[in-house]
């Protein structure tokens, strides 16, 4: 299979999917667990707020909206093939609902995909069920 989308794009939103991630911070406000976390704990987990970089989000968002509505379809396609909610043999089918998420416009599958749990392992996930890798490409090699 050959994506619509360049390979290069691809890896280039797992590589800053994953930087995004590794900066999103634990939101401990109203949370009972935050309750039974001690002093201690709570100080260490503050120390990874600090250091919020709007920049990789933004980034992020910026090559979404870059995306054609049939390369976000299959940017989400990919995603939901990586975390199992279509296998590889239902291509047709996820594009096909990833399709219709972008129908109306971008705001829905970019909402979708920066809310989405793991989305570098799951995008890198989603290419790897098509034996399609980034290894070689720019910083993932």
């Amino acid at each position: 299979m050959d994506p619509l989308t360049p390979l290069e794009t691809l890896c280039r939103i797992i590589l800053r999917a994953r930087e995004y991630e590794a900066q999103t911070p634990t939101d401990y406000d109203g949370n009972e667990a935050a309750e039974n976390v001690d002093d201690e704990e709570e100080g260490a987990l503050s120390v990874l707020d600090d250091s919020i970089n709007d920049s990789v989000e933004e980034e992020l968002k910026s090559v979404f909206e870059d995306l054609g509505e049939d390369q976000l379809a299959e940017v989400v396609a990919f995603c939901w093939v990586g975390q199992g909610t279509y296998d590889a043999s239902d291509w047709g089918e996820a594009l096909e609902e990833a399709n219709d998420l972008t129908k109306d416009g971008s705001a829905a599958a970019i909402d979708e995909l920066m809310e989405m749990p793991m989305l570098a392992s799951v995008l890198d996930a989603g290419l790897a069920a098509f034996d399609i890798s980034c290894d070689g490409i720019g910083d993932l090699s």
